[in-house]
């Protein structure tokens, strides 16, 4: 991942000083403004146009219509800076003016026919003509004047997407609540970098560009606002280059649509149950790992410090083998029934998945099994023997259990996983 040096302005370019008053510096700017967006009226291309755009600027609007004139503008600004034929584009599920101001400015509205900000983003870019995509809010919190400097990355790095980083850039008083800049933001990128290895530094930064041919090999499906982990998780797992590069971050306009806990936790559960090695395999190869150390310790009479571990911890030690080697076949039941984005890359769970049969499950399962379970028979040929009396219970006797569970458990998995990966 690599960042470009400096971060966007907020404010248009300041007036020169020049002699005269202020009404003449406003009469000059606002004459840049209009000629800007003319210039850019002259290259917006329409849905039905047969000139291709080389450019879309795709927004989500969701009652916006107190930023969304701001948005268009600086969008249209920067379409004149590139010169380039470009098309701006509002997914709108708004009630409110929203999809009549983007009208006047010369905007393509679509009206998603499912809710979901994740949708409303993909039925935009699913009709989207341009080669480069961008996308971000039409709250104001992003400068869309910013997009000749972001493609101009793009380019520069040879990459499939950009994203601006905000934790990278300035975020301004009031843009961002405390909470998700210093907790939640940072939380979730690490837990992205860790489990897809990203590499970026803020994971949910909505302004992006990317290429049309990276949208079309991402192959996303989400709905909502998880999207956006949806992006860099596939884009990661599909060997697409990532860059970043730092932005300012602005106050939006209009009220607050995200809801910081549901929302958050949409994001930790796609980015988990799309990483089964993490969520499954791991932890329960470690708890494998502890429960049969746990068991060897005891059985054998190995002092630990000094103390002698007895017929509880072996208890301990079996349940703790049996619940690992359970979530483990989660893990392995998750990675061929769910095709998730990270696959399990443990030698374990890809040995399972690509080569181990039906028939080599289930003998290796009956195998165990009867290990324990010709030990449970000398039990009962005991217990028969002395007239149906109590028999002494043994730390061997633990091990013989354990181990008709484990055997179980494995010709039945063995069965389900011929099931599900036919």
């Amino acid at each position: 991942m690599s960042t470009s040096e400096g971060s966007d302005q907020r404010h248009p370019t300041a007036i020169e000083s020049e002699p005269g008053s202020l009404e003449d510096g406003l009469e000059q700017k606002a004459g840049r403004e209009i000629t800007s967006d003319h210039e850019a009226d002259d290259l917006l291309v329409g849905p039905d146009s047969d000139q291709m755009p080389a450019l879309s600027v795709v927004m989500p609007t969701l009652n916006e219509e107190d930023g969304v004139a701001e948005c268009i503008t600086r969008a249209k600004t920067a379409i004149a800076t590139l010169g380039m034929p470009a098309e701006i584009i509002l997914s709108d599920s708004s009630i409110d003016r929203t999809p009549e101001i983007g009208r006047e400015l010369g905007a393509i509205i679509y009206e998603p026919d499912q809710p979901g900000y994740g949708y409303a983003y993909r039925y935009a870019f699913d009709r989207a003509r341009g080669d480069y995509i961008v996308m971000g809010d039409a709250d104001t919190t992003y400068d869309f004047e910013q997009i000749p400097r972001l493609l101009a990355h793009l380019r520069d790095e040879d990459g499939d997407m950009v994203m601006g980083s905000r934790l990278e850039g300035e975020i301004k008083p009031g843009a961002m609540p405390s909470l998700h800049q210093h907790i939640g933001n940072p939380f979730l990128t690490k837990f992205l970098n860790i489990f897809y290895g990203a590499g970026v530094s803020d994971a949910h930064s909505g302004f992006r560009i990317f290429t049309k041919e990276a949208y079309e090999t991402m192959d996303l499906e989400t709905t909502g606002m998880e999207f956006a982990s949806e992006m860099i998780m596939e884009a990661g797992a599909k060997d697409l280059t990532i860059v970043e590069t730092p932005i300012v971050y602005h106050e939006r306009e209009g009220e607050e649509t995200l809801e910081s806990f549901r929302d958050g936790w949409r994001h930790v559960h796609f980015m988990l149950v799309n990483a089964p090695g993490y969520l499954f395999s791991a932890p329960g190869l470690l708890l494998c790992l502890v429960g049969l150390a746990v068991m060897g310790v005891t059985y054998t009479g190995t002092a630990v410090n000094g103390v002698t571990l007895g017929l509880h911890s072996m208890i301990a030690g079996s349940l703790l083998t049996i619940v690992g080697y359970q979530i483990s076949s989660l893990g392995v039941f998750a990675a061929v029934a769910s095709d998730p984005i990270r696959k399990p890359e443990d030698p374990i769970t890809q040995r399972v998945t690509q080569s181990l049969s039906l028939e080599h499950g289930a003998t290796a399962g009956l195998a165990v099994f009867a290990v324990g379970g010709l030990y449970a028979a000398t039990l009962v040929v005991q217990w028969i023997s002395s007239g149906f009396g109590s028999l002494e219970f043994t730390m061997s006797a633990m091990l013989a259990f354990t181990a008709i569970v484990i055997g179980l458990q494995t010709v039945f998995s063995s069965f389900f996983l011929s099931a599900i990966n036919q």
